[in-house]
């Protein structure tokens, strides 16, 4: 089961998992770009509000229900606006931590139902953001911050059901970072890829999705990742070195 699979690394999984055999229902609240991309791919579709508690874990049973069970959760569902700390809106914070603190916890419960009797994986998506902070984007530095906190107490709290609980923080290029880099100057984006030579040591720019990304994402859905859990996994080409 894969949240977020209208767009991005999420979508990019929804194509990539059928091909290597696994069945797949993807879920996301954009029911006409999440229907296209599930189809063209093999897999099914659920349209579904990761803030919406009911409404996601019934979205989630009638997933499982036509895959006749289920092994894993990837939720990559999630949100990044900007804003200025000291001017941000109390309506812009509730958002950001709605989507991605709280829709992972509303996610992750969806799926404990149908994990706690033979086990299985959930992976989240945390961020070096989560880690380091994000200056112009404190909330969502904040909500993945709370993603990484939340992983680490699931991990223990859910292992006894033999359930293994992680999170990726991926650098991955995706249409979203094509269309930031169109929207800035010949001068900023020259300036842009200086820093990232510096800041990615493996290759000096962000990864690619289906070389770099899918690998990583099907180890941590497999039984080769049995004796990892509570882990935050940088996929940035070690732009972020956890310790």
């Amino acid at each position: 089961m894969v949240t977020g699979g209208a767009s991005g690394m999420g979508a990019a999984l929804v194509a990539a998992l059928p091909k290597l055999g696994a069945r797949v229902v993807s879920l996301d609240l954009d029911q006409e770009a999440g229907a296209a991309r599930a189809k063209a791919a093999g897999a099914a579709f659920r349209q579904a509000d990761v803030t919406d508690q009911a409404g996601f874990a019934a979205a989630v049973d009638s997933g499982v229900a036509e895959l006749g069970g289920l092994d894993v959760l990837i939720h990559a569902a999630g949100i990044a606006p900007s804003g200025p700390a000291a001017t941000m809106t109390l309506d812009l914070w509730n958002q950001v931590m709605g989507v991605n603190a709280t829709g992972t916890f509303i996610a992750n419960q969806a799926v404990y139902q149908h994990l706690k009797e033979n086990g299985g994986a959930i992976i989240n998506f945390c961020s070096a953001a989560g880690i380091n902070g994000y200056p112009g984007k404190a909330a969502y530095a904040a909500a993945k911050g709370a993603v990484a906190a939340w992983v680490r107490s699931l991990a223990v709290e859910w292992a006894p059901s033999g359930i293994r609980v992680n999170a990726l923080a991926p650098a991955i290029w995706t249409p979203m970072y094509d269309r930031t880099r169109s929207e800035m100057s010949a001068e900023q984006l020259a300036a842009h890829d200086t820093m990232m030579k510096t800041a990615v040591p493996l290759g000096g720019k962000l990864g690619d999705v289906q070389d770099d990304f899918v690998p990583v994402v099907v180890f941590l859905a497999s039984e080769s990742s049995r004796f990892i859990t509570g882990q935050i996994l940088p996929v940035d080409g070690g732009a972020l070195m956890m310790r």
